[in-house]
């Protein structure tokens, strides 16, 4: 948190559009690769320069190209530069820390989006920004770090296999989006078999560690939610955008995303309204278990006021108390404190207190 403010107070008083990379640099090197295709060839290459890259923007095919680590600004100024993306875009594609939006500069269509993944060996949910840019014959994809879940995709790409390589810069970017959205549903049934488990746990043996996942828990919803509830926003505006770069077919496929989004929120409300629900059950398993514990030490103590009282008036000592001196005093008042003790057991088992 504190390097996310160094970061943003490194923008104070500059003027808007300038280019300060906000975020943790999460690759080695800036790294370009390129899939240039049409229905008949298909071309795959790791760019050297920027302007390997800019070439491409002529070309009647379709270009994807795929930017890897956002920390060197003059790679993604040059590349700007070169597509014409407005200083705004540029700037809004280095602060890692934007919400999903989508804004139409009439060129081309700028998305943001947020692909989530689980870290290798963790159940922790990690948040990546992908920043799309959509043109006439060409997709600009930015992201954080190497490794996404488009791999599907360019495997489709090389072997032509489905529709992408038959169809426009708008429907790859659609399957760009889909697959982001479908990653959703495997992070959801991880979570959900998580809460499973925890709910088992939870009934069996309340721990305070159990508690502390359940917390966890809820904070992954709730950033899930914000990463999910405004790409459906995204979503829809691309439906009813009137841009030309958005073909009516793939307007439809687009439906199909609001409705992935819609069942992925409904989801996470389901699982919100079971975590609240679990973090009752806990208090009150917590609160029935301490309530078992007073019950037990009250018992115990009202067993034994009576056994005081008696202890007590056989302890003042007295010169004149009759039964001081009298031989089976001692075992005779054994014998009322433990015939009491039983009479104050059975009565509490008839009236089941205990």
């Amino acid at each position: 948190m504190r390097k996310r403010a160094k970061k943003r107070s490194q923008k104070a008083g500059l003027p808007p559009g300038t280019l300060v990379h906000i975020g943790e640099r999460k690759a080695e090197a800036t790294r370009i690769t390129i899939f240039d295709y049409d229905p008949d060839r298909f071309t795959e290459k790791t760019a050297q320069t920027v302007k390997e890259a800019i070439l491409f923007r002529q070309q009647p095919t379709v270009t994807w190209v795929n930017v890897d680590g956002l920390h060197e600004v003059e790679i993604l100024r040059e590349l700007g530069e070169g597509f014409g993306l407005h200083p705004l875009v540029l700037e809004d594609i280095l602060n890692t820390e934007n919400r999903p939006k989508a804004e139409d500069y009439g060129e081309y269509i700028f998305l943001i989006v947020h692909e989530l993944s689980l870290a290798p060996g963790s159940h922790i949910v990690s948040k990546e920004q992908i920043s799309l840019v959509i043109g006439r014959n060409f997709v600009l994809s930015f992201q954080e770090k190497p490794g996404d879940v488009f791999d599907p995709i360019r495997e489709r790409i090389r072997t032509n296999k489905g529709r992408v390589r038959k169809m426009g810069a708008d429907y790859l970017a659609y399957v760009l989006i889909d697959a982001i959205v479908d990653n959703y549903f495997l992070i959801l049934e991880s979570l959900g078999e998580r809460i499973e488990i925890l709910e088992g746990r939870l009934v069996d043996n309340p721990t305070r560690e159990a508690s502390h996942e359940i917390h966890q828990l809820k904070r992954e919803m709730i950033s899930l939610r914000r990463s999910v509830w405004p790409l459906r926003e995204v979503v829809s505006a691309l439906q009813r955008s009137e841009s030309p770069l958005i073909q009516a077919e793939t307007g439809l496929y687009l439906r199909d995303i609001y409705d992935h989004t819609i069942q992925v929120m409904d989801t996470i409300e389901t699982f919100r309204d079971m975590l609240s629900g679990m973090l009752d059950i806990y208090l009150t398993s917590v609160s029935n278990r301490m309530n078992e514990v007073m019950k037990v030490l009250t018992i115990i103590a009202t067993i034994f006021i009576p056994l005081t009282f008696l202890v007590g008036v056989y302890g003042m000592n007295f010169e004149y108390m009759p039964e001081l001196k009298w031989r089976w005093g001692y075992p005779l008042v054994w014998t009322v404190m433990i015939l009491v003790a039983g009479w104050m057991l059975y009565l509490f088992r008839k009236k089941q207190w205990l």
